[in-house]
C-alpha cells in the first residue's frame, strides 16, 4: 500500500500540500486538512489494489474507473440507507405527534367533552 507519511506533508500559508502515492503513481494534492487527504488517498489506493487483484487487469485507467464505481456504489448504498432511515423516523414521529395531540386534546378547555 503506497501513501504519504506525515514527514511528507509540506505546509504553506493557505493550505497543505501533500505528496501521496496512489497505485504507485505520485500526486501532489492541496487542501485544508492534510491528514484527511492522506486518508482519502489510502482509501483509493486500497480500492484500486483490491480491484486489480480481483480482475487481474493492469490497465490503470480501467482500474481507476472500476475503483471509482465501487466507491460510488458504497456511497449510494449508505446514502440510501441513511435517507430511508430518516424517512421511517419522520413517519413514526408524525404518528406519535398525532396520537399525543389526540390524548392531549381530550383535556383541553373548550373541548366538546364535559368535565365531570
Amino acid at each position: 500500500m503506497a501513501t504519504a507519511t506525515k514527514d511528507q506533508i509540506v505546509k504553506d500559508a493557505q493550505n497543505s500540500s501533500v505528496r501521496v502515492e496512489i497505485f504507485d503513481q505520485a500526486y501532489n494534492l492541496r487542501g485544508s486538512d492534510a491528514e484527511y487527504i492522506l486518508k482519502l488517498a489510502e482509501y483509493v489506493d486500497t480500492k484500486m489494489r483490491a480491484v486489480a487483484e480481483a480482475t487481474n487487469t493492469i490497465d490503470t485507467v480501467r482500474l481507476a474507473v472500476l475503483a471509482a464505481l465501487n466507491i460510488a456504489d458504497e456511497y449510494h448504498l449508505l446514502k440510501k440507507k441513511q435517507d430511508g432511515g430518516s424517512t421511517d423516523y419522520q413517519k413514526r414521529a408524525h404518528l406519535l405527534a398525532d396520537a399525543l395531540d389526540k390524548v392531549l386534546g381530550d383535556g383541553v378547555p373548550g373541548n366538546d367533552r364535559k368535565a365531570s
